[in-house]
């Protein structure tokens, strides 16, 4: 794991423990795509407490320069989608998680 990775990881889950967001689950997907290093899944409360989980990630990503790639999702704050690079974070609502499933999906041959 590079220096990026584990900062970014590292402050992804800072600030997640912070928010006090929900079943957070950090899976090593870097045997199974590209596309990122790591996965994060958690589960915000409501809406506002996504949204508000997300400010705060980029806020800190911001303040410790780390760039910030894309945020998906933020209106409607269903499922808020932030690309930290190495890092793509996972906010979601409890019954849009449960529904889509993904940390089982990316849990398959990943890395322990």
């Amino acid at each position: 794991m590079i220096e990026t990775e584990t900062n970014s990881l590292a402050l992804a889950l800072s600030v997640l423990d912070d928010m006090k967001a929900q079943n957070v689950n950090s899976i090593d997907v870097s045997g199974l795509t590209s596309i990122s290093d790591y996965m994060i899944f958690c589960t915000g409360t409501s809406s506002r407490h996504a949204r508000s989980i997300v400010d705060k990630i980029s806020e800190k990503a911001k303040r410790s320069k780390h760039p910030i790639l894309g945020i998906e999702g933020y209106n409607s704050a269903q499922w808020i989608l932030i690309d930290l690079g190495a890092v793509i974070v996972h906010v979601m609502l409890d019954e849009v998680r449960t529904f889509y499933k993904l940390d089982d999906l990316w849990s398959v041959g990943a890395s322990a």
